[in-house]
């Protein structure tokens, strides 16, 4: 089942969220679902607050990066190939470089800024049937995976760019708690119910 988006501005986004137990109601639905709502909004990666649940649950599936012709034949296969559910992730470590790259968020639409992460990390979580996995990731699967973990960790992309560009997208912003965006999904913003 398709969710609804919640919008920039909304509560939950600002949670830090829950862990969860492998008996939390119609997890694997949720977990269908959270899949599903992700590739009808084109995205990469969809947290559970993202759709209203301040719980320890996000998924990700870098495939629509693996059709970049600038990546090497290995890096493309690696990306059309991970798909990962995490649930009570924690990031144990973060390391080497720092780089930039331009990232979006379904919760922030036709907002995208250059935001400098880690290139690699450590990560302990639950997958799906709730087997405990301690995993390094780097490149572009590494910086997915921390945009989303910061979802539940109650932090957005926009956290992580300089005041002066915080101020460039201030409008837009509000535009998108107020409901005056309109993105091709459905979305739930702050300021009005529903779509």
């Amino acid at each position: 089942m398709i969710l609804s988006i919640v919008g920039y501005g909304d509560p939950v986004l600002r949670k830090v969220c829950e862990p969860i137990s492998a008996d939390y109601p119609q997890l694997n639905e949720t977990i269908a679902s959270m899949y599903e709502t992700m590739y009808n909004a084109y995205g990469v990666g969809l947290a559970a607050p993202q759709v209203g649940l301040p719980i320890r649950l996000f998924v990700v599936d870098t495939a629509p990066f693996g059709e970049d012709d600038d990546l090497s034949t290995d890096e493309q296969k690696q990306l059309k190939n991970f798909k990962r559910t995490f649930i009570n992730a924690k990031i144990l470590t973060e390391e080497g470089e720092l780089w930039g790259f331009n990232e979006g968020c379904l919760s922030i639409p036709e907002v995208r800024e250059d935001v400098y992460r880690h290139e690699r990390i450590t990560i302990e979580y639950d997958d799906e049937n709730f087997n405990r996995k301690t995993e390094v990731f780097d490149g572009l699967i590494a910086r997915v995976i921390q945009h989303e973990y910061d979802h539940i960790e109650g932090i957005l992309f926009t956290d992580l760019i300089s005041t002066l560009k915080k101020q460039l997208i201030k409008k837009k912003l509000q535009n998108i708690m107020e409901g005056k965006t309109r993105p091709d999904y459905k979305m739930k913003f702050a300021a009005k119910k529903g779509r």
